[in-house]
């Protein structure tokens, strides 16, 4: 559980006037990224340009790539933890408007007009919005309510040893160890780590590791690598065993998503 906080424990807070109704802070980080616990007055759309994040809200935990984003609403506390370098933005929108937005956290798909439109308002120079940028962040606004809410993104242990495992993974998926090996690097017995991801993810473990493959290999399609290199990072014996389990999770071809975005 995420832990109460207060309002020295806001880490970003948006730097325009008042009466503005949203603010954008693009972030450009080399090496891993990660934040205490933590909330905002405003709402928050975070999003990932490049890189993959692990985003957690209460008791929800989400796998970010990149083209991907995630609602927090305000004063709902939230943390964050990248796998690698990561660049990405923040939309935050004022209390008011973000009534009028989802109550509860979730993953969203977002578009290029609002990446682009967010881009814009980031290199806005702090102080009042002028009529021109008002309608700009008039734009924003309705693009966000546009979005559609993604499929689940990849659920995350919450049992220190299971965690441990999950984390580890995640930053080596060509990692293939079987689940002896790893409950033993661990500390737990085969049984009690399979349970804790099953019960805790709603996933095997096998499973679990799969969904993570599958997940980054989003992002590395959007980076413009070969299949095949990314077939061999990500740990499969061949590439028509990633391109056939790509297409039963996401319904088209690696090559097909690739040249849709």
């Amino acid at each position: 559980m995420v832990k109460e906080t207060t309002l020295q424990d806001l880490i970003e807070i948006p730097r325009y006037a008042p009466g503005n109704r949203i603010a954008v802070i693009v972030r450009d980080d080399l090496a891993v990224r990660e934040t205490k616990p933590h909330r905002h007055l405003w709402g928050q759309l975070f999003s990932t340009s490049r890189g993959l994040v692990a985003v957690g809200a209460g008791d929800m935990h989400w796998l970010v790539p990149a083209g991907n984003a995630v609602w927090i609403p305000p004063l709902f506390p939230h943390c964050l933890r990248s796998y690698g370098a990561l660049n990405s933005w923040s939309l935050y929108v004022d209390e008011q408007t973000s009534a009028t937005l989802p109550i509860i956290p979730q993953p969203l798909q977002t578009t290029r007009l609002l990446h682009e439109a967010a881009l814009r308002a980031a290199s806005w120079p702090p102080g009042e919005l002028n009529t021109v940028q008002l309608r700009l962040a008039d734009v924003i606004i309705d693009e966000v309510r546009a979005l559609k809410c993604r499929p689940p993104g990849l659920p995350m242990p919450s049992d220190p040893r299971a965690a441990r495992v999950a984390h580890a993974l995640l930053a080596n998926l060509a990692d293939n160890r079987r689940i002896e090996a790893w409950a033993a690097w661990a500390g737990a017995s085969p049984r009690t780590l399979s349970r804790h991801f099953i019960t805790e993810t709603g996933l095997a473990f096998g499973q679990w590791r799969q969904h993570a493959r599958i997940t980054k290999a989003l992002e590395m399609l959007q980076l413009d690598q070969p299949i095949t290199s990314i077939a061999l990072e990500l740990g499969y014996e061949t590439t028509s065993a990633f391109i056939s389990m790509f297409k039963r999770t996401w319904g088209v071809t690696p090559g097909k998503y690739g040249s849709a975005t």
